[in-house]
């Protein structure tokens, strides 16, 4: 490659580093990893917390599953986001044709990390936040926009959990008691 065409393109990133709240935060190298990475990331840590706490969890085989993680029973998606320039978190391509029971979300900021989850319900009524779509004019994949004070700390993971797991699957054996 000509050296030329190298600096330019060093110029040019030069324009596009990484927001300065994020340098020397402690979760900066968030940002320095592929978007599929930081999902894998969110999903690790909700595994090793599950572990922590001693929930029962379950992990589908290979990436095409239409759940992420089952907890005590009930099936997870899991959505993963750092925090933007504008203070918010964009969980995005949440799909209400997958079958999964509840949606999971890790925000993580840079030096915080905030969760929230919500049964499938609640997300496909808006009453975890407004979803927008991800194509205009499709409705197979949406966006969630949340601002850190409409998340819960980490802290609270377990009992949050906990109450949620229990709901969904006391909700489903009455329902669905073939299950």
């Amino acid at each position: 490659m000509p050296d030329d065409v190298a600096a330019m393109l060093r110029r040019i990133l030069d324009a596009y580093d990484n927001d300065p709240k994020w340098r020397g935060a402690e979760f900066e190298r968030v940002k320095n990893i592929s978007n599929t990475q930081v999902g894998d990331v969110g999903q690790d840590l909700v595994v090793a917390l599950c572990k922590k706490y001693g929930f029962e969890i379950e992990l589908p085989t290979g990436r095409q599953h239409p759940w992420d993680i089952k907890i005590c029973g009930v099936t997870f998606e899991v959505k993963t986001a750092t925090e933007d320039v504008k203070g918010a978190f964009q969980f995005n391509h949440i799909r209400h044709h997958r079958a999964y029971d509840a949606l999971l979300c890790v925000g993580i900021s840079p030096d915080d990390i905030l969760f929230d989850a919500w049964s499938k319900a609640t997300v496909a009524t808006d009453g975890a936040g407004r979803l927008v779509t991800m194509d205009k004019g499709s409705s197979a994949t949406w966006k969630l926009t949340k601002r850190p004070d409409s998340l819960r700390p980490i802290s609270n993971f377990q009992s949050h959990l906990d109450d949620l797991t229990r709901t969904l699957a006391a909700a489903s054996q009455t329902t669905w008691p073939n299950r």
